[in-house]
């Protein structure tokens, strides 16, 4: 892990400037409390099942995929690219042991916040608190949109959804892990493409 580089937060930035009650202000003193970047290779984890989430992620570049490790198999639930907030979410709310790991797909690189900065910084910024309760608000709908792709009996259905709804994706991500987000083998994946 090193110093964060200033041309590192543009992208951050440029995402915050787009939130309309956020002062420029607000944004600059937000940007300072990011002082790490994180680089990790093809196949590097960014935290693994049994580890406490300490940090919030930005992905300034390469894709990352969220899975919950069985002895069956690995499940995929998400994926993390350039422009996104990551982490393990419970596990960095409620300070205990990750049940999920979050893996590099590809070279990426990321600025990290710690959960003490990132929590007091909420607390004291009104404009923040209510951009990141928009913010989860946002995931929250997601999360429930997943939901009803996985209650999906055909694999049709839950593939089209997916296409409808994050076709940058099937650019971004390899076909395997895309099958097991969708809960279907890669090659039924493959006979529905």
């Amino acid at each position: 892990m090193t110093a964060v580089l200033p041309e590192n937060l543009s992208m951050l930035a440029a995402l915050l400037r787009q939130v309309p009650y956020l002062s420029e202000a607000d944004i600059q003193e937000f940007l300072l409390l990011w002082q790490r970047r994180v680089v990790l290779r093809r196949g590097d984890f960014l935290i693994q099942a049994g580890q406490v989430e300490h940090n919030l992620y930005f992905v300034v570049s390469g894709v990352l995929r969220i899975f919950y490790p069985t002895q069956a198999e690995e499940i995929c639930v998400g994926f993390g690219y350039a422009n996104n907030m990551v982490c393990s979410f419970p596990s960095f709310v409620d300070n205990r042991p990750s049940d999920y790991c979050l893996q590099a797909l590809k070279k990426c690189e990321l600025l990290a916040i710690s959960r003490a900065d990132f929590s007091a910084f909420v607390e004291r910024n009104a404009p923040f608190a209510r951009f990141w309760r928009t913010e989860l608000e946002r995931v929250l709908v997601g999360r429930i949109e997943r939901e009803i792709d996985l209650l999906l009996p055909e694999p049709e259905r839950r593939l089209a959804r997916l296409m409808a709804r994050s076709p940058h994706l099937f650019q971004l991500v390899p076909k395997k892990y895309i099958a097991s987000y969708l809960r279907m083998t890669p090659e039924t994946l493959s006979r529905l493409r």
